[in-house]
């Protein structure tokens, strides 16, 4: 007969997962403080909210929060322990006075506590930097906020300002890069609005070439198709030469660029760039603000990925993440030379029940016989 197998409800003490090394950082911490209150001025600028458990946290706003006894009243009669187990049952009904012995019994060297207490704050500056790295991708794919753009550089520069406290906090030791390779980047959204945006800039910016002088804050590796880029980049190179500039010529500079290649078609390149609707610096900054948009969420994942891998000390975090900013500021720049460049007269728009209202602002001619001016 078949023995009889569990439930599969059944607790199974082989699943349980292993207690982190932090876990026992903070039990040998918190040993050696209840062995010697007076230890407590040794180990450095130290939060319960620093420790992972909340009962650990507890026990040490517990001790913090208590006069330590005189030292000859502490070897006589656990008054110390007593007195932190009954503060800390206010927070922690659970605790029992079992554990704090064991707290006791399982520090290995009482004098190494400020080693223990820099553990404690060095996994806690991991784990808060991959909350604001979290919150820093949210701000990249929140739909409902009002302004994504800001609010991503928003989230960038409080996560900057955390890594400049986290570096006057740890010493830079060597080898001071992440020993985690960084993941991938995340793939482009390259849903139907984003295409259809940067194929009606590119045909607006074929249609009028001067504009392009004023978008230099535009760059190919901004588009998410990158056909769409290399695209841009030919009729950007043919503008700032001087040269002709119409859908037969980008073509043939798309030949050059050797874009030309199955299943493209030379008939597909002519309808990328024949159609324009409405003005190209008004598409020309919603392809910028989504690129914006890519880098902040590309540097979050990078960062959390990194604090993901206990292997990389504090020191390597900081460097590895502010290495992963850098290319937000780049863009970060460019989006910043685009707001602050002077903006085109205010165009009337088509209805919203219309086509031309996905089209943008509308482009004013001049009069037949007329020179046209450049703003």
């Amino acid at each position: 007969m078949p023995e009889p197998t569990a439930p599969e409800g059944d607790f199974d003490l082989d699943n349980v997962p292993p207690d982190p090394p932090v876990h026992h950082a903070e039990q040998a911490l918190l040993g050696a403080l209840l062995l010697d209150p007076h230890r407590l001025k040794t180990i450095g600028p130290l939060a319960p909210g620093h420790f992972a458990s909340p009962a650990h946290g507890a026990v040490f706003a517990a001790m913090t929060g208590l006069t330590p006894p005189a030292p000859a009243a502490h070897i006589r009669e656990p008054v110390w322990l007593t007195a932190v187990h009954d503060r800390a049952r206010e927070q922690t009904p659970g605790l029992v006075p079992a554990y704090l012995h064991t707290l006791v019994s399982v520090c290995p060297v009482p004098e190494h506590a400020p080693a223990y207490a820099r553990m404690v704050r060095a996994d806690h500056a991991r784990r808060t930097l991959r909350i604001r790295a979290e919150h820093l991708v949210q701000t990249t794919t929140e739909p409902t906020m009002p302004d994504p753009a800001a609010t991503a550089l928003a989230g960038a520069d409080a996560l900057a300002g955390f890594l400049d406290h986290l570096a006057g906090q740890f010493p830079p030791h060597p080898g001071s890069l992440p020993r985690s390779p960084p993941p991938p980047p995340p793939e482009r959204n390259g849903r139907d609005e984003a295409a259809y945006e940067e194929r009606v800039l590119l045909a607006g910016a074929v249609a009028h070439p001067e504009v392009l002088s004023r978008m230099r804050w535009l760059h190919a590796d901004d588009f998410t198709v990158p056909l769409h880029g290399s695209l841009f980049r030919c009729v950007a190179q043919l503008a700032h030469r001087g040269a002709a500039v119409d859908p037969v010529t980008v073509l043939w500079e798309a030949q050059h660029h050797g874009l030309l290649l199955p299943p493209l078609t030379p008939r597909e390149v002519l309808d990328l760039v024949t159609a324009p609707a409405g003005a190209a610096e008004h598409w020309g900054e919603r392809v910028l603000r989504r690129s914006l948009l890519h880098q902040a969420r590309t540097a979050g994942l990078r960062i959390h990925a990194y604090t993901d891998d206990p292997a990389n000390s504090v020191h390597q975090l900081v460097t590895g993440s502010r290495r992963a900013l850098a290319d937000l500021t780049a863009v970060r720049t460019r989006w910043h030379h685009q707001h602050s460049a002077p903006q085109p007269p205010a165009r009337r728009q088509a209805p919203e029940n219309t086509l031309a209202a996905r089209a943008g602002p509308l482009r004013t001619t001049a009069p037949a016989g007329t020179a046209r001016t450049t703003r």
